[in-house]
């Protein structure tokens, strides 16, 4: 690329971190008159157009809405963005440091009012601006807030192992990434997740064909058989009998042939993995061990031949 080029492409990515989209699109607009073959200004070009209107657009919203609203669409912008042939990471940076900064600031004008699980879900949306911002220890902060609020938000403990991950604490954030998925492995927007210890878990489940609610049960299973979530906890008492509980009800729902059983199998399969823990902690002897393992070779051979081997 010419001079000429690289000092618009600057100047473009100058506005684009700023959330200036407008006149990131008036740059490249120009640039693409003398280059228009060339594909990082196409694609910039590209994203400034799928996001000026709908930033026109923020301010007849409400602040949270804004927030939201830039969230939603960041999720729907990847998706699409992917697809482009012409695909540029350092241009998916700088939009990234200016939708999220958009975000952050139209959450930060919100009020902070609502029940206390609203309290906890703003906490957790301005953590993940933060995160996205590259701001951990702050993200962390607030996560945390968030999760003093909400213990049992899987979502907020995954934006949390997230971040822990991303700060270098990996024993940390896998026995929060284990509990998220075990909590609600759904709720989880693996999206949003960025650190390479659970994106590669994710792309590793992809690559077995799974897809959406499914992906995300399977994730945890494939987690301890491929060592990722390896750092454990002690059930209480309560907790075991609870998830024993829950394994009978889950074991009665998928008899009926109305249920899905490809997203109830790795969820069963996942509450075995947990259960055989506890007893091999507690010393309750092999016999329930072996009746684990014999109801996860009922659901999936595979998987208890890679468990058991």
């Amino acid at each position: 690329m010419g001079i000429k080029t690289d000092e618009e492409l600057t100047k473009a990515y100058k506005f684009l971190s700023e959330g200036n989209l407008a006149q990131a699109r008036d740059v490249l607009a120009q640039a693409i008159g003398y280059n228009f073959d060339n594909s990082e200004i196409n694609f910039a070009h590209w994203c400034c157009s799928y996001w000026v209107d709908f930033i026109q657009g923020l301010p007849r919203m409400e602040a949270y809405e804004q927030g939201d609203g830039l969230i939603a669409r960041w999720k729907s912008f990847r998706q699409d963005s992917e697809q482009k042939q012409n695909f540029q990471q350092k241009t998916i940076y700088a939009l990234q440091q200016g939708i999220f900064s958009l975000a952050l600031k139209a959450y930060d004008l919100s009020k902070e009012e609502g029940s206390q699980s609203q309290l906890a879900d703003l906490y957790r949306k301005k953590g993940l601006c933060l995160k996205k911002l590259g701001k951990y220890e702050n993200a962390l902060n607030l996560l945390s807030e968030a999760y003093r609020i909400s213990p049992q938000s899987s979502v907020i403990l995954a934006e949390m192992a997230d971040c822990l991950a991303l700060c270098g604490e990996e024993k940390n954030a896998k026995v929060l990434f284990r509990e998220a998925f075990f909590i609600d492995a759904q709720r989880i927007e693996i999206e949003f997740l960025e650190s390479e210890l659970i994106c590669c878990l994710i792309r590793q489940v992809k690559e077995k064909g799974y897809t959406g609610a499914v992906l995300q049960e399977w994730i945890p299973v494939y987690g301890v058989l491929y060592g990722v979530f390896n750092v454990k906890r002690e059930l209480r008492t309560q907790e075991a009998g609870r998830l024993r509980q829950e394994i009978f009800a889950k074991e009665n729902e998928i008899k009926d042939p109305s249920n899905d059983s490809r997203l109830l199998v790795p969820k069963l399969i996942n509450m075995y993995f947990w259960l055989i823990d506890h007893y091999a902690r507690s010393n309750e002897g092999n016999d329930k061990i072996n009746e684990c393992l014999l109801q996860i070779r009922v659901h999936d051979e595979n998987i208890y031949r890679m468990y058991t081997k």
